[in-house]
């Protein structure tokens, strides 16, 4: 099924005594480039999540935010004081009173209150328990996301089919009016002859071996064959339950090669704004592509 590389999902719970939230998108990308954020103490849920999302997701620029909360009111913690940097501050205090004649009123809570006094140490977190907590939120929010990209995959799927379907119309037109080109040069060519000589009786057979050759120069039934091979590629890529868009890539660099073969040798007007028509379609289907994984 093809999915887009666009995407977004969010899920949470309240799992194991904790509130966790995760929420994840992502843009275009030519390979898989992961971040992710997480609430302070919690870096080391980085790295597994990362190998969880790589193992769902092959292509785009991920974004990941995780946030958990402890529901745990009782949960062991201590408090720690920085008494060097509190006595720096009693004595700032007593210089402040002494020099400028003012009245020393700190207190304890005063001194608390300025940043580092006071140190709050959390019990240590068991990394494999908030893991496994963690992980059945996570694949929610994946699960959320891969069917957000899958929806928006089939927009994809539909936009390029169609036209491919125009595209191989197109074609044809090109395989059923080649052979016109050819009987048209070959008219015109006697024409010419009878102009020049006043008759008809000039040699068939050496216009017959010129024609031939100019037939044999304009031919495009080898390139429209290719075109239609590789179309029939895209459909069978576009179909397969993976990651496509680097093959999809390569299918078509191909049909522009072969388009511009086709364009090379059209010796007729109509039939060349024919080919500008699927070039343009060709460059619709490459953009679409860009955003499939």
């Amino acid at each position: 099924m093809v999915r887009s590389m666009t995407g977004y999902g969010r899920a949470e719970a309240t799992v194991a005594g904790k509130e966790i939230t995760v929420e994840l998108k992502s843009v275009n990308h030519r390979y898989f480039e992961f971040s992710c954020r997480t609430s302070r103490g919690y870096a080391f849920l980085e790295e597994k999540l990362k190998s969880y999302a790589s193992s769902r997701v092959s292509r785009g620029k991920i974004d990941m935010f995780v946030s958990v909360v402890s529901c745990d009111d009782n949960a062991e913690s201590t408090v720690t004081v920085n008494h060097s940097l509190a006595a720096g501050y009693v004595k700032a205090f007593s210089e402040l009173s002494e020099k400028y004649n003012l009245k020393n009123d700190a207190t304890a809570t005063t001194v608390a209150r300025f940043p580092d006094v006071l140190t709050v140490h959390k019990a240590p977190e068991d990394e494999e328990a908030v893991l496994q907590a963690v992980l059945p939120v996570a694949k929610e929010a994946v699960d959320k996301f891969i069917a957000m990209r899958e929806v928006e995959g089939e927009k994809l799927y539909a936009d390029v089919m169609s036209r491919a379907k125009t595209i191989l119309g197109i074609v044809g037109i090109i395989e059923e009016q080649s052979p016109r080109i050819v009987e048209e040069y070959e008219k015109r060519l006697c024409d010419r002859i009878t102009e020049l000589i006043g008759n008809d009786t000039f040699d068939r057979q050496r216009v017959l071996t010129e024609v031939a050759v100019f037939a044999d120069k304009v031919a495009v039934a080898e390139e429209t064959v290719r075109l239609r091979s590789h179309f029939d590629q895209l459909n069978s890529i576009m179909s397969a339950n993976e990651a496509v868009g680097r093959k999809l890539d390569f299918i078509v660099q191909e049909m522009n090669r072969e388009t511009n073969t086709i364009g090379s040798k059209i010796q007729d007007a109509k039939l060349a704004h024919q080919v500008v028509n699927i070039k343009a379609e060709i460059e619709k289907i490459r953009e679409q592509i860009q955003n499939i994984e």
